[in-house]
């Protein structure tokens, strides 16, 4: 199914049995994937934490990306641990809808007032990006990546 530039709506949906498989497929550009890992890992790895909340980035009902995030219920801790937009699709603002929905989705959690990433300080791509919606650079460092935060 083709996306529609125009009309397109950008969704954050469940990953079932039936859409596994595609967002398995998704993958960035070759020069993207020593910042990111796989969705399979991150799926995996989701698994294994209470914590993590993950789900696929839909342009209408076709799967360009995923996202998971650390939720901690007993303290408002909000923090992005994965983003990614599959190569065929960078460049066209999904990226930039999605996070603007994961946003409104921190903010209506439970005392959140304020969201992290990180960011591998080689990726400018992903320091860019995070910047023109509103994260900065706290100084502080999360093994080798420096910590950005949105106030909400």
């Amino acid at each position: 199914m083709p996306l529609k530039s125009s009309k397109s709506r950008v969704s954050l949906g469940e990953i079932t049995e039936d859409t596994l498989s595609e967002i398995l497929n998704l993958e960035v550009a070759d020069e993207q994937k020593r910042f990111i890992a796989s969705n399979a890992k991150s799926i995996s790895q989701a698994h294994f934490s209470s914590f993590s909340w993950f789900r696929a980035i839909q342009v209408d009902d076709t799967p360009v990306g995923f996202v998971m995030l650390y939720l901690d219920p007993d303290k408002p801790t909000y923090e992005i641990w994965r983003f990614m937009i599959d190569k065929k699709y960078q460049r066209k603002g999904y990226g930039t809808a999605a996070m603007e929905a994961v946003i409104e989705f921190v903010r209506s959690l439970p005392y959140a007032q304020e969201l992290f990433c990180s960011i591998v300080p080689e990726n400018g791509a992903a320091a860019t990006f995070f910047s023109r919606l509103n994260f900065f650079y706290t100084g502080e460092w999360h093994g080798n990546e420096k910590i950005m935060k949105l106030e909400l």
